[in-house]
């Protein structure tokens, strides 16, 4: 008879075959591309009530799932914003998702069929505002590279 792994079936060096894994699940994956789709429908079609949050048009660009699927991670940013009115207005989006999140949540939770309805946290997606940089960078390169060789 073969002697158990202390970690389980598939562990090793004592860890447990899940602490092995790098990166999210396929379940985990699947989960959050169903409420980022879900999120984005309920966003589209509801009216939220806060006053921060009314007239704004939010993108989700991703949705991250806890491995036990209870927690998920929103990734979300007002599209159509100028960068210059969305930096005073950050700290106040970020409390008002955190006051729209059970609601949400709730809203997920009719839509989704699922054991439990995962507790949404909201993030300002900060990638949209790199890229927006990155953007200007390069246009600014680009430009002064065309200027340099118009000059003998």
């Amino acid at each position: 008879m073969a002697k158990r792994r202390p970690g389980g079936r598939d562990g090793v060096a004592g860890l447990p075959a899940a602490a092995l894994v790098d990166g999210p699940s396929q379940r985990q994956l699947r989960v959050g591309e169903l409420l980022r789709a879900t999120l984005i429908e309920v966003l589209q079609r509801e009216e939220l009530r806060d006053p921060e949050l009314t007239g704004l048009r939010l993108t989700v660009s991703e949705v991250r799932v806890s491995p036990d699927l209870k927690q998920a991670t929103c990734f979300v940013w007002p599209f159509g914003l100028p960068a210059a009115a969305l930096r005073d207005r950050r700290p106040a989006l970020r409390q008002a998702l955190a006051r729209a999140a059970p609601w949400l949540g709730s809203q997920l939770a009719g839509r989704v069929r699922l054991k439990f309805a995962p507790r949404l946290s909201f993030v300002l997606d900060e990638s949209f505002d790199r890229a927006e940089r990155m953007e200007h960078l390069l246009k600014d390169l680009t430009l002064s590279q065309g200027d340099g060789e118009s000059e003998p």
